[in-house]
């Protein structure tokens, strides 16, 4: 990884290729991302009464935030109106709907001074979505519903884009995980006992890159970047949205960014949703995807 892209006019084809090699997109607040930001921030309201959402974690016990979230998070992804805000950005960011497949978005609530960051609030260490059973021609899309700050943001770890990392990930699979773990989320407060890959060696967070931007801004990346989340130490709640993408075409070609430490099974494939319809990546392409994650 060695640029990130400001704003830039190119098409879709050729921005997927620039981020399977590394690079990141970063576009100021479109009409789409600004309209999804002021759904989170409503449902959030609803949520959280006359508390701010920032900062509502100083005035509630843990087990009462962890409980709220655990009825927010499923609504705000499962409510039409988040695939339609989706739909609307990806017209944004000139996107063929057609062949662009998108899975349900998620709420994330990054928590300040250690107040909650297990389970519902998961606090993500460094790690590669494609340790967990991401396709190698992911797309993360990523937009902070609230300004951000660098001690409340995601980091970049550029040096592990092409240096493998020990890791947990033959250990992991996507199918069993959402079977046996995923829905006990909001029962691990004190600690998260739920087995994922991690770095099974000393690996060195610096040099990183902090993405720090206004709300709304999107940032897009490839699910093979080394990334985490920052400490919260900004005495506020990050409140951010993400969802993932794919294209037909380079799933069919099996297309990507390289695979240089991923050893899981299973797939997110089954996630995806076509940009029109709503429809399902077929079977027969899902299929193809259930062992080890390629390309090489």
């Amino acid at each position: 990884m060695d640029s990130m892209y400001f704003n830039i006019n190119v098409s879709d084809d050729l921005r997927r290729q620039r981020l399977y090699d590394g690079q990141l997109f970063v576009y100021s607040p479109t009409p789409g991302s600004l309209a999804f930001c002021d759904f989170a921030k409503e449902m959030a309201r609803q949520a959280f009464g006359s508390l701010d959402p920032e900062t509502a974690q100083f005035s509630m016990p843990v087990e009462e935030y962890a409980a709220l979230l655990a009825d927010l998070k499923p609504k705000f992804i499962h409510h039409p109106r988040s695939k339609e805000c989706i739909q609307g950005l990806l017209r944004d960011l000139r996107c063929d709907l057609n062949k662009t497949y998108f899975d349900v978005p998620r709420l994330r609530t990054s928590t300040s001074d250690n107040y909650l960051t297990s389970g519902i609030a998961y606090a993500f260490h460094m790690h590669r979505d494609t340790w967990y059973s991401a396709p190698f021609s992911q797309i993360n899309w990523w937009i902070p519903v609230y300004d951000l700050t660098q001690e409340n943001t995601m980091a970049f770890h550029p040096r592990y884009w092409s240096h493998p990392v020990r890791n947990g990930s033959r250990d992991y699979n996507y199918t069993e995980w959402n079977r046996e773990s995923r829905k006990d989320a909001a029962k691990h407060i004190k600690g998260d006992t739920r087995k994922q890959p991690k770095a099974e060696e000393a690996i060195d967070p610096d040099p990183q890159i902090r993405f720090v931007a206004p709300a709304g801004s999107i940032l897009l990346f490839s699910a093979a970047q080394m990334h985490s989340s920052v400490p919260n130490t900004s005495g506020r709640t990050r409140v951010s949205i993400d969802f993932r993408t794919v294209h037909l075409d380079d799933v069919v070609a099996h297309r990507g960014a390289p695979n240089i430490d991923s050893e899981c099974t299973g797939t997110t494939m089954r996630d995806y949703l076509r940009g029109t319809d709503l429809s399902h990546v077929s079977e027969e392409i899902c299929v193809e995807y259930d062992t080890q994650p390629s390309p090489a």
